[in-house]
């Protein structure tokens, strides 16, 4: 059957069903009140295998024919892709050989490993691991599934859209994560088909934005890097096949900084108890971006997959940005009592001590000899202020210290 039909559409739909777990529509009252639209997530970082990955791969597996299988797999991915293809090869009882980035997170290789493929490491981006795992290929005969070049992957992707359609017939916008595309040119296509109505945008990180400027271009362009904590989307060149699909199904595309990928994900973990790894809140942190109000828009969440290391950062770093956590130098008397009295100051304002430095030689005038660094707790942008207003009545002329390393400078 020839793909990205409605007929392929509506066999990939009942194909997939075999493996993947039903991921309803989750309403989102907090991003809804924020948008002025009614949001709906597709979770797909819910599926057993960390995100909709595993769609194309099983659709594209179940339709290969025997000779091809026999030969074994061999994929390049970013992490998502490889445990699809691992998961899907599992199950028909097939080789599978994934090539992926050294930088991916040890969760996702791991998790590749664990389901029986073989990984291989290199390169620093995907488009790194993709030219080795063509190699590959060439030398051992393997039968090669891209991760998002091709149409039948794509196909496969585009059950999304058939289950969002059938559960909101009403969807007004539907926002997209893209890497090379393949997802986006399944949903596109398969939404257009089912209501050229629907609204169908396309999100990128603005680092690593290759669809962007190929649809700029009217053609198919190669990025000079892909710098972007987004990995799952770190693509310099989108798929040749599905771009075609691109140009005619997709209304548009946003593009968002990797520091507002931070706040998307503290607003996910706070609001709705959810893990969604950078790639995936592409869509949630597009809902600002996009100038519409009482649509009913859902923002696809494509994966889940986040070490517990990356976690961590990206909650300090948003607690940073949210002024929940902060830093303040001020110089004190080089006298005994003085740090007590500014923990004391700080705990009137309901201020919360985390990390103290004290610095007693930053100055031979002792009457204003010690430097102290204090890293404290508070509410927020409001609180914070109302704080170091309260050290400057005090005497203390409080200096902020900005952190440095956040992600996104």
């Amino acid at each position: 059957m020839e793909p990205m039909t409605l007929e392929a559409f509506e066999e990939a739909s009942d194909r997939v069903r075999e493996v993947t777990k039903e991921t309803k529509l989750i309403y989102s009252d907090f991003f809804s009140k924020q948008s002025g639209n009614k949001v709906y997530f597709k979770p797909e970082n819910l599926q057993q295998t960390g995100a909709y990955k595993v769609r194309g791969a099983y659709y594209k597996i179940s339709t290969m024919d025997e000779s091809a299988r026999e030969k074994g797999l061999i994929t390049a991915s970013a992490g998502n892709h490889a445990q699809g293809v691992a998961f899907a090869a599992k199950l028909a009882g097939v080789k599978a050989t994934v090539c992926m980035p050294t930088v991916t997170p040890l969760m996702k290789i791991n998790r590749t490993k664990a389901l029986g493929a073989e990984v291989v490491l290199s390169g620093d981006v995907f488009d790194d691991a993709l030219k080795r795992a063509y190699e590959i290929a060439a030398e051992t005969g393997a039968t090669f599934v891209h991760p998002f070049d091709d149409l039948t992957v794509a196909t496969g992707q585009g059950s999304i859209a058939m289950e969002i359609v059938k559960e909101l017939p009403t969807v007004d916008y539907i926002l997209v994560p893209i890497g090379g595309g393949g997802l986006a040119s399944g949903v596109s296509t398969l939404a257009k088909l089912l209501n050229p109505n629907i609204h169908v945008i396309g999100v990128e990180p603005e680092n690593a934005a290759c669809m962007k400027a190929s649809l700029a271009a009217g053609e198919v362009v190669t990025l000079p890097s892909a710098n972007t904590i987004a990995d799952g989307t770190a693509v310099k060149r989108p798929g040749e096949k599905i771009f075609p699909y691109i140009q005619k199904n997709l209304d548009g595309i946003i593009t968002i900084q990797d520091n507002e990928l931070i706040v998307s994900f503290l607003d996910m973990v706070e609001n709705h108890k959810m893990i969604v790894e950078n790639s995936g809140l592409l869509t949630v942190a597009a809902l600002k971006h996009l100038d519409v109000e009482n649509k009913k828009i859902v923002s696809i969440l494509s994966g889940g997959n986040m070490d517990v290391i990356t976690m961590a950062s990206l909650i300090q770093h948003g607690l940073i940005q949210r002024d929940r956590i902060f830093t303040v130098s001020v110089l004190l008397p080089d006298k005994p009592g003085q740090l007590a009295r500014v923990a004391e100051v700080i705990a009137e304002e309901s201020g919360n001590v985390i990390k103290l430095e004290h610095n007693q030689f930053v100055s031979i005038n002792r009457n204003a000899a010690v430097e102290l660094r204090i890293t404290m707790e508070a509410f927020g942008t409001e609180h914070k202020e109302k704080i170091c207003e309260r050290l400057k009545k005090e005497g203390y002329r409080p200096k902020l210290v900005r952190s440095k390393g956040t992600y996104g400078e």
